[in-house]
């Protein structure tokens, strides 16, 4: 993988916002959920999420995430996803959430 400059990760938007509303998208191929994220003064966005492996919707809500601001917003499944909540794969391969320790006001920008 080709290395990048302070400037370019400058680039990408990370913030921490929390996870309000979480559910089952039924025009989804892959079974997603629409998530309804609160990223303080960056505004209420949504996003489109295939992690029910790992999460049910109750597990969801009130749940702090990272996600990625500054991509383009992209259809999918009928949904504007707007932001891309980010995490990795485990074992199994089923996506494990990005999360933190302790909680930080939504909207923060990752350092």
């Amino acid at each position: 993988m080709a290395t990048i400059t302070w400037t370019d990760f400058e680039r990408v938007e990370l913030r921490v916002g929390t996870v309000l509303t979480a559910e089952l998208n039924p025009k989804a191929r892959k079974p997603a959920y629409v998530l309804t994220i609160d990223l303080g003064d960056a505004g209420i966005r949504t996003s489109s999420a295939q992690i029910l492996d790992r999460y049910a919707p109750e597990d969801l809500i009130g749940r702090q995430v990272l996600c990625v601001c500054n991509f383009e917003p992209k259809r999918v499944a009928g949904v504007k996803s707007e932001v891309l909540v980010t995490g990795a794969h485990d074992k199994d391969g089923a996506v494990v959430l990005a999360g933190f320790e302790h909680p930080v006001p939504d909207g923060t920008r990752l350092l």
